[in-house]
C-alpha cells in the first residue's frame, strides 16, 4: 500500500529541512506525537524551530525568516488559533510582494480538528484567510494532492495556506471527481467533509439517486475544471457545498460563483452557526453522511 497523507507530510519536511535547507516554525513541535505523526524528528540545529507559547508574535517571526528567503514552513497545530497567528501573515507576508516588490513566501499549515476541544481551537477556519489579498488557499486531502501543492509552493514566491485535517492523515487513497453522465444532484466538497460526501453518495444512490462529486483543492483561486461546471450545468436539481467551516464565508462565495457559471441553484451545508464547547453534547461538528443525505433529499423534494 502507499503512504499515508500524514507519512508524506512528513517525508516532504524531512526533505525540506535536510536537503532544502528550509525552516519549520510552530508551537509544540516536538512534543509527544509530533503534531499528528507529520513531523520528522529533528530539533532546532535542523531547522526545527520551536516558537513560545505568545501565538500573536509567531507570525511576526515567520515572515521574517520568509523575508531571508529561508521558504519557511509555519504549523499551526490548530485552526482556530488562526485568530491570533494570522495578522502578520495577511498584513505583512501577503502584502509585500505587491505593495514593496518583495516577495515574502510562507508554506502555512492551518491543521483542523474538532471534537471535544471547545469554541477556539476547532475546526477548519480557511475563510479567514480568503478576503485577504495575495495569498492563495488550499485544502489537500491526499498524499498527491500533498506533493503537488508543496511543488507548487517551491516553484512560487507568494504566500500558501493550507487547510489539513486531522482526520484525513491516515487516508492512502486518492479523491476522484464523478461528473460523467447526467447527474440528480452534484456534491462539491471541501476539507474533511469529502470523506463523508463518498458515504453519502453511496446511501442515495442506493436510493436510485445519479450523485456527483466535485473534490475542491484550490479554494483561491478557485479551480474548478470545465468539465466540472458543465456536469453542475447539466445536472437536474443543482449542487450542495460542503465545507468544515462556517458557511458565511467560503462556501456562499463560491456558491455565488457558480451559480453564475451554471444557471443552478447551489446550497451550502457546513458548521451551524454556534461556538462548540468541550463535550460531545455541545460539539460543533462538520456535516456528516446522514446529514448531508438528509439535506439533499429535502433539496430534491422542494
Amino acid at each position: 500500500m502507499g503512504k499515508t497523507l500524514k507519512e508524506t507530510i512528513k517525508e516532504i519536511i524531512r526533505k525540506h529541512l535536510k536537503n532544502k535547507k528550509g525552516k519549520v516554525f510552530g508551537q509544540c513541535l516536538t512534543a509527544v506525537g509530533w503534531v499528528g505523526g507529520t513531523l520528522p524528528e529533528l530539533y532546532e540545529k535542523d531547522g526545527m524551530i520551536e516558537l513560545s507559547m505568545a501565538d500573536v508574535a509567531g507570525g511576526g517571526i515567520v515572515t521574517g525568516s520568509a523575508l531571508m528567503k529561508e521558504k519557511p514552513i509555519y504549523v499551526i497545530r490548530y485552526q482556530g488559533f488562526n485568530w491570533y497567528n494570522a495578522p502578520m501573515i495577511v498584513n505583512y507576508a501577503a502584502k509585500s510582494k505587491e505593495i514593496w516588490n518583495t516577495p515574502c513566501p510562507v508554506f502555512v499549515r492551518g491543521i483542523g480538528m474538532e471534537g471535544g476541544i471547545g469554541p477556539v481551537a476547532g475546526s477548519s477556519h480557511h475563510s479567514l484567510y480568503y478576503r485577504m489579498p495575495g495569498l492563495k488557499i488550499v485544502s489537500p486531502m491526499t498524499p498527491n494532492e500533498y506533493k503537488k501543492i508543496y511543488d507548487s509552493f517551491m516553484k512560487d514566491n507568494e504566500v500558501y495556506y493550507v487547510s489539513e485535517h486531522r482526520g484525513s492523515f491516515n487516508n492512502r487513497i486518492e479523491l476522484k471527481n464523478d461528473i460523467k453522465g447526467r447527474k440528480d444532484f452534484v456534491i462539491i466538497a471541501i476539507s474533511i467533509t469529502r470523506f463523508e460526501a463518498i458515504k453519502a453518495k453511496e446511501i442515495l444512490e442506493k436510493k436510485g439517486l445519479k450523485i456527483g462529486i466535485i473534490n475542491i483543492l484550490w479554494i483561491k483561486p478557485l479551480k474548478v475544471s470545465k468539465a466540472s461546471i458543465k456536469c453542475i450545468a447539466n445536472s437536474k436539481f443543482g449542487a450542495l457545498i460542503l465545507d468544515d467551516d462556517y458557511v458565511d464565508g467560503i462556501s456562499n462565495s463560491i456558491a455565488n460563483k457558480l451559480s453564475h457559471l451554471t444557471n443552478k441553484k447551489i446550497f451550502t451545508l457546513g458548521l451551524s452557526d454556534k461556538s462548540a464547547g468541550f463535550h460531545k453534547r455541545v460539539d460543533n461538528l462538520p456535516p456528516n453522511s446522514s446529514q448531508i443525505v438528509k439535506k439533499i433529499i429535502s433539496l430534491i423534494r422542494n
